[in-house]
């Protein structure tokens, strides 16, 4: 920002100051192009009137003077129809100018541009953008063209007030005022289309409707001044008494309280409408969806909490950032505590939102003290049970509705629960029951673990699954081959995820997981012993050439074997039990990490006619290097030299 200038002509103590140019970028937007639903002004400017008492309350646990002979906390919404404005004003913690600089004329360094990057992507999500960003106070110019603010800190004189301006065209202005009372009014001076006919916000009647409708949850009173129906003064006692009586809604100087002015999660869940829920989700959340589903619970026992926790129906745009700040809001018998208290859930439940309410934390509970609180784990403990056990009554319900919820959950943030496995060994049974999977025989994300085990062949002794960069390469893998042949049913595993996850899980309902493409085939009762003789004298036949291609490839594989799960390719990849696999190398070489050289064991089909005529081939070397190539290509890796093999294919195909 600028430095402050003296505004010409005007009081010396007036200050212009300039915005930043990511700020008038997005004043522009906010102007011009970006709001398709204006009544969330009223929602956003609301909003941060609550914020503002709930920091006083906050506060005020450590110092009583803030509250100056005025502890009741409240929120005032007045119309005045002939200035045509609207006013906000609430008696929280308010600002002084250097707050008001600070809050009002600038964002966030990385809200700013975040919010910029993501309009550059879509301007649809405008309701959802502009509280996840932090930026609630410029949606007033959607129907302001001019906005005054005036405040006082709590706490300070009274002649240390400020008044901020701007016309959102690129600057404001700050001076110094003498405010009696503590906090902040924000007054919207209405553009002319927003202050005549329907699309009017002079409208007492329609302000309290979009009240009730976006916060009436807020557990502070939102006030109005009363109207009352005022007949007409007869002008003689000779009019018809049976005439219809005139008169008007007048104003009174009563303030009448508009919202329920209780916070939602303290009533009862038989006494909560779902429209209520809902809205009271989009108000946390600034999602404009309606989320999935919900569970609201007052937790009794050594730690006393109240939890409402909700799934959205979407995944966030920053879900896979890990390092962005996710969580729940903590409230503190009621008292607001904080945004995104990250310690009340595990990191693969980071999509949940939500409020808990504790009984027995302290007010003044700081991030350092929630992550070594034996309550807040106790609170983190049953958050993760509560939401994992709301996914598992869908997935496992008959509902069709549920089904097709569960699905949709799946569908945004099955891979994120799969991380579960590996971070929360206490939850990892219930987290696997909740995996879905394709598998060879059925496609689609729709095969749990229990459905498989229903459907294995007798005798058949483990789970079999094969992981992937997607299904069509899962499908054409080498290694289903015998599978196929033998009627086997795999699991089909084709998200990033699986293969890091599948390290934790290595047994479901005490029956092994195993991967198809590490180790040795062992298919146990489903093998005869015909198979088994076979197997063993095709290893004895083909060892000369097993031992030539050992030779030819020299530090390339491991290994080189006989293969006994191969029908139709001449070769594939295979790594030992515990080793990565190609594309879990290249997986974690682009995340940076550093990476244990592994290599892979070659696997040959001895019924194969490639492999059969390698023995007389005249291009032995070359034809191992194809061969050990394509296995590659095949199992998803990348092959280092790739003009180095069209070379030899080429070659080949010459001679």
């Amino acid at each position: 920002m600028s430095e402050a200038t003296q505004a010409e002509g005007l009081n010396p103590e007036l200050k212009k100051h300039t915005f930043e140019a990511e700020v008038a970028q997005l004043l522009h937007l906010v102007t011009h192009s970006l709001y398709s639903n204006a009544d969330i002004f009223v929602r956003e400017l609301v909003s941060n009137a609550s914020d503002a008492c709930d920091k006083l309350r906050f506060e005020g646990t450590n110092d009583d003077s803030l509250y100056e002979d005025d502890g009741e906390l409240k929120i005032r919404i007045a119309v005045d129809e002939d200035a045509k404005t609207i006013t906000f004003t609430d008696n929280g913690i308010g600002m002084n100018e250097a707050d008001a600089i600070e809050n009002l004329g600038t964002i966030a360094k990385s809200g700013t541009k975040a919010f910029l990057d993501k309009l550059s992507e879509s301007q649809k999500q405008e309701g959802q953008l502009i509280g996840q960003f932090g930026v609630g106070f410029y949606s007033g110019f959607i129907v302001a063209d001019t906005i005054s603010v005036e405040s006082r800190k709590a706490g300070e004189p009274a002649d240390t007030g400020v008044r901020w301006v701007s016309d959102g065209t690129g600057s404001f202005t700050v001076e110094p005022i003498t405010k009696a009372a503590r906090g902040t009014a924000i007054t919207l001076h209405l553009k002319e289309e927003y202050s005549e006919g329907e699309d009017s916000y002079l409208d007492r009647g329609k302000i309290k409707r979009l009240v009730n409708k976006y916060s009436d949850h807020i557990s502070l009173p939102i006030q109005m001044r009363k109207e009352i129906w005022q007949e007409d003064v007869a002008e003689d006692d000779s009019s018809d008494d049976q005439a219809p009586a005139g008169g008007e809604m007048v104003l009174t100087d009563e303030w009448e309280t508009i919202n329920k002015a209780s916070a939602l999660w303290t009533r009862s869940a038989s006494e909560i409408e779902d429209d209520e829920y809902v809205d009271f989700y989009k108000n946390i959340s600034y999602d404009m969806d309606a989320p999935l589903t919900w569970t609201h619970n007052r937790v009794e026992g050594r730690v006393q909490y109240t939890q409402l926790l909700y799934i959205p129906t979407k995944a966030p745009a920053d879900l896979y950032t890990r390092e962005q700040q996710h969580g729940l809001k903590l409230y503190v018998k009621r008292v607001f505590i904080m945004d995104e208290a990250e310690q009340l859930l595990p990191m693969y439940l980071r999509f949940v939102k939500g409020v808990i309410d504790s009984a027995d934390l302290p007010l003044n509970v700081s991030r350092e003290l929630l992550q070594e609180s034996r309550d807040v784990k106790s609170i983190r403990d049953g958050n993760a049970r509560r939401i994992l056990t709301t996914l598992a009554s869908l997935g496992n319900s008959e509902d069709n509705d549920k089904q097709e919820k569960f699905a949709q959950f799946y569908a945004e943030f099955g891979d994120v629960i799969k991380e579960g496995l590996g971070e929360d060994m206490g939850n990892q049974e219930r987290i696997a029951k909740l995996l879905r999977y394709a598998t060879s025989t059925q496609d689609g994300l729709k095969t749990s673990f229990e459905d498989y085990k229903g459907r294995m062949k007798e005798g058949q002794k483990a789970i079999y699954y094969l992981t992937a960069d997607n299904l069509a390469a899962a499908k054409n893998s080498p290694q289903l081959e015998l599978f196929k042949k033998k009627g086997i049913e795999v699991i089909l595993m084709t998200s990033r995820v699986d293969e890091w996850a599948m390290n934790f899980l290595t047994s479901f309902d005490e029956t092994p997981l195993q991967n198809i493409a590490k180790g040795a085939v062992d298919l146990g009762d489903l093998q005869d012993e015909a198979e088994k003789a076979e197997a063993s004298k095709a290893e004895e036949t083909l060892k000369p050439v097993v031992d030539k291609l050992k030779v030819a490839l020299g530090e390339r594989a491991k290994d080189v074997k006989v293969s006994t799960r191969l029908v139709d390719s001449p070769a594939c990849l295979v790594v030992g039990e515990g080793e990565l696999s190609p594309q879990m190398i290249q997986m974690l070489q682009q995340m940076g990490q550093d990476v244990p050289e592994s290599k892979p064991t070659l696997e040959v089909n001895p019924d194969h006619p490639l492999i059969k005529k390698l023995e007389s081939s005249e291009q032995f070397d070359d034809l191992a290097q194809v061969i050990f190539d394509q296995a590659l290509l095949a199992d998803g890796g990348q092959l280092e030299d790739p003009a180095a093999y069209l070379k030899r294919v080429n070659e080949l195909l010459m001679r």
